[in-house]
C-alpha cells in the first residue's frame, strides 16, 4: 500500500476509533509497530491531536476536537458548498457562528485559484437575503445542545406582556424570516410550544427541575404528531377555515405554522382549516386583515367578530386624526 494512501487510510481510522495501540494498528494495516509509530507522528505534524498514555493499559486516544479527515469535492460540489455558508453571513446571531467563519475562511483558502476567481465573480450576483432584526439571540447554542442532549432548561420568558420563569425541554431551534424559535415541551403549561427565542432573558440549567422526558423521538419535522393540548387551554378548540386566494396562499407559504393547516387548489388558491386554541384567534385576526382581499374568513364566527372589531378600532383611530385636523 503507497505510504500517502495508508496515512490517509489512518487518519480516517484513528478518527473513528476512541482508543487504540500501536500494536493493533500494526495488524490492521500489516505494517510493523515502528512503521506506526513513524505513521502517527506525521498525523501529529499534519494537526492530528493525538494523545498518549503509558502503562499497561495505555495506547494513544484523539482528543475531542478532531480533525477530519480531507474530503474529495468536484468544483461544482465546493462551489454549492461555499455559498451555502456563505448564506448564513446574514444571520447575526448563530449556534456556531465563530466556527462557520473559520470553516469558511478555510474552505475558501484551500481552492485553487480560478475557483477562488469564479467565487469571487459569483459572490455579487447571487444572494440569499434575511431580514435584518435589532432582537439578540444570545442562548442558541445552549437551547441547541439541550434538545440534543434531552437536558431541562430555566428560562426567563416574557410572552404577551407577562415574564416569568418557567422549565422547558427544548426540541430543537429554527430561524424564520430573521428570527429564531424554539419548539419545546414547557413543564408549566403540560404541553409543546414555541418560544420566541429573543424574548429568554435568562436560560440554564437549573439544580432542581423535573426530570427531563423521553423526547428522542420527537424534532422539528414530526413534532405536531406529539403535540397535545396543554392544560391551560380550551379542552374544545375551535374550528377555523380561511378561504385564500392566490397571494393569500402565497403569503402562507412563507410561515412555518402554516404547514399543517395549509391546503392548496391546481389553480393556486387554497384554504387554511385546523383546530385552533381560542387564545389565537387574535393572531388569525390580524393574518386575515394583513391579507386583505386575499383571505375571506368562513369559521369560526368569533374570529369574523375579532376581524370586525379590529378593523373598527382602526377606522376610530383615523376618524379621530380627520377630526382633530379639521378643528
Amino acid at each position: 500500500m503507497p505510504k500517502s494512501k495508508r496515512l490517509l487510510d489512518l487518519m480516517m481510522t484513528v478518527n473513528r476509533k476512541r482508543k487504540f495501540t500501536v500494536r493493533e494498528l500494526a495488524e490492521e494495516f500489516q505494517v510493523s509497530s515502528r512503521t506506526i509509530l513513524r505513521d502517527l507522528q506525521e498525523l501529529g505534524e499534519l494537526g492530528v491531536p493525538l494523545y498518549s498514555e503509558v502503562g499497561p493499559h495505555g495506547g494513544y486516544q484523539v482528543l475531542k476536537e478532531r480533525i477530519l479527515p480531507p474530503i474529495a469535492f468536484t468544483e461544482e460540489e465546493a462551489v454549492a458548498i461555499f455559498f451555502a455558508s456563505h448564506a448564513l453571513r446574514h444571520y447575526k446571531y448563530l449556534p456556531f457562528k465563530e466556527e462557520s467563519l473559520s470553516a469558511l475562511h478555510k474552505f475558501y483558502n484551500y481552492m485553487p485559484g480560478d475557483v477562488r476567481d469564479r467565487i469571487d465573480e459569483m459572490k455579487h450576483r447571487i444572494d440569499f437575503l434575511t431580514p435584518e432584526r435589532q432582537a439578540e439571540f444570545p442562548y442558541l447554542s445552549l437551547l441547541l445542545e439541550a434538545s440534543t442532549g434531552q437536558q431541562v432548561l430555566l428560562i426567563d420568558y416574557e410572552s404577551k406582556g407577562r415574564r416569568g420563569e418557567r422549565w422547558i425541554q427544548p426540541v430543537g431551534i429554527y430561524a424564520n424570516s430573521g428570527l429564531w424559535y424554539c419548539p419545546a415541551y414547557c413543564f408549566l403549561s403540560e404541553g409543546f410550544r414555541v418560544f420566541r427565542c429573543d424574548r429568554m432573558y435568562s436560560a440554564g440549567y437549573g439544580e432542581s427541575g423535573p426530570e427531563a422526558l423521553d423526547l428522542r423521538e420527537v424534532h422539528l419535522d414530526n413534532m405536531a404528531e406529539f403535540s397535545r393540548p396543554a392544560r391551560k387551554e380550551t379542552a374544545s378548540p375551535i374550528r377555523l377555515l380561511v378561504e385564500l386566494g392566490s397571494g393569500g396562499v402565497q403569503a402562507c407559504e412563507a410561515e412555518v405554522w402554516s404547514r399543517q393547516m395549509l391546503h392548496i387548489r391546481p389553480d393556486g388558491t387554497g384554504w387554511l382549516e385546523g383546530e385552533v386554541p381560542e387564545s389565537d384567534l387574535s393572531f388569525f385576526a390580524r393574518l386575515v386583515i394583513g391579507l386583505c382581499s386575499e383571505a375571506t374568513v368562513q369559521e369560526p364566527p368569533e374570529l369574523k367578530a375579532e376581524v370586525k372589531r379590529m378593523l373598527a378600532d382602526m377606522l376610530a383611530k383615523y376618524d379621530e386624526q380627520g377630526s382633530g385636523s379639521g378643528a
